[in-house]
């Protein structure tokens, strides 16, 4: 079996593994690689033809294909070797990962660290239990996406939507500029959970109704979807009311409810993984539980922005970087990060290391419900409030970032807690 030796492997060639990748070669590790499993980097972004990317980290607007050039263009300029249709399945507690791919078989990587950038994918139907039949036509709307952007073909012309994360209100108006009627949007939840920006270019500006605490309740058609039947759900149970059911015809029904992080390796690596965030537990530095092991991107924590994902992707490429050369050295992990009233997760999760530039400490989070005219909240484990970050309105579609000055948590605190509060 062929064995390679490198200071860093990357796994993933998408937004976040490009940017770690590079990162951390600017930092001092020597031999860099990528491990990718399509035929090309970029990963997601290929497929996002529409603009909006790039704003904050490029500071203009650009394609999902425009924006993911920027990075290969560097990697092709750079000495680090990328490896493509190469499938990364086991890694061992020895420092060492197990690929295979048509050109060296399967084969054995030593590294002094590793990255975790393998994304996200999307839930399926089976995910939720949609009853009734199995006809074709029902699909994620990341699938449509694909079929439509490179495949070329129109995957139907009567289109439902159930779910309104922000892939699926971008599908709305992409299939309905290629002719498509989108009949509607279903959401269970009382609001929408993509951005607020998405929900008004896509379903707004296009005539396409919105409707909250509805669900599809049954496929309906043998060969081909024939239409869904639609019912309002109870606010707190999320149960089907009696009476409220509808039959709406399609022939598409695109699923847009939500993604998870592809964290399959993770596990195999004994990672520890977050119940919420369904990504691993790491510190500020993007280590994981496995002290050689980092993460970043949508495989640690569903991102609503890539330039998010690039930002938090060069901080893992940095800190590993530093593992391997020495500069960081791990400590143990001393203060633990909680989610609050009205947090869903926060992101890290610990303190344990010296933070990454001496000044600031970096939160992400997600609220559970909307609110507004809130104070995201930091206060020690003695009650004592550190940092107040107002906010007129908070969603769970829109990820919150706040900055905690570094000498707040100079006496080490056992536990910091963030909170979303009123007044």
């Amino acid at each position: 079996m062929k064995k390679l030796s490198y200071d860093i492997a990357v796994v993933g060639g998408g937004p976040a593994g490009m940017a770690a990748a590079l990162e951390a070669r600017e930092n001092g590790a020597e031999k860099v690689l990528i491990c990718e499993r399509g035929s090309r980097l970029g990963g997601i972004l290929e497929q996002c033809i529409h603009n909006g990317f790039g704003l904050s980290y490029f500071k203009e607007e650009l394609t999902g294909p425009e924006y993911a050039h920027r990075f290969i263009q560097r990697l092709r300029e750079s000495d680090i070797d990328v490896k493509l249709e190469t499938m990364v399945i086991d890694i061992s507690k020895n420092k060492e990962i197990v690929a295979v791919n048509q050109t060296d078989g399967l084969f054995t990587v030593d590294v002094g660290a590793l990255i975790l950038a393998m994304g996200c994918r999307e839930r399926t139907r089976e995910a939720i239990t949609i009853p009734g039949d199995r006809p074709s036509g029902i699909m994620t709307a990341g699938t449509a996406q694909r079929y439509t952007n490179i495949e070329g073909y129109m995957p139907g012309r009567e289109i439902v939507i159930l779910g309104s994360g922000d892939i699926g209100l971008i599908m709305a108006r992409r299939l309905s500029l290629e002719g498509a009627n989108v009949k509607c949007a279903l959401e269970i939840m009382p609001y929408s959970t993509g951005l607020i920006r998405n929900k008004v270019q896509c379903l707004d500006d296009f005539g396409i109704p919105l409707y909250l605490n509805h669900t599809v309740t049954r496929a309906v058609g043998k060969q081909r979807l024939e239409g869904v039947f639609v019912s309002g759900v109870d606010i707190q149970s999320k149960a089907p009311v009696p009476g409220t059911e509808k039959y709406i015809p399609c022939d598409t029904l695109l699923l847009s409810v939500g993604l998870i992080p592809e964290n399959e390796l993770s596990k195999k690596a004994g990672v520890t993984l977050d119940p919420v965030t369904k990504g691993p537990v790491v510190d500020e530095k993007r280590r994981t539980s496995v002290d050689w092991i980092f993460a970043c991107g949508n495989v640690l924590h569903v991102h609503d922005l890539v330039d998010n994902v690039s930002e938090e992707a060069e901080l893992a490429g940095r800190s590993a970087a530093g593992y391997v050369t020495g500069k960081y050295q791990v400590k143990p992990v001393s203060i633990g990060v909680i989610a609050g009233e009205n947090i869903g997760y926060v992101v890290p999760q610990s303190l344990g290391s010296e933070n990454t530039d001496g000044k600031t400490i970096r939160f992400h989070m997600r609220v559970k419900n909307p609110d507004e005219n809130v104070k995201l909240t930091i206060k020690n484990s003695g009650g004592k409030i550190l940092a107040r970050f107002p906010r007129d309105i908070v969603e769970p579609g829109a990820m919150q970032s706040i900055s905690l000055p570094a000498q707040c948590i100079a006496d080490h605190p056992r536990s910091l807690t963030i909170s979303s509060e009123r007044g």
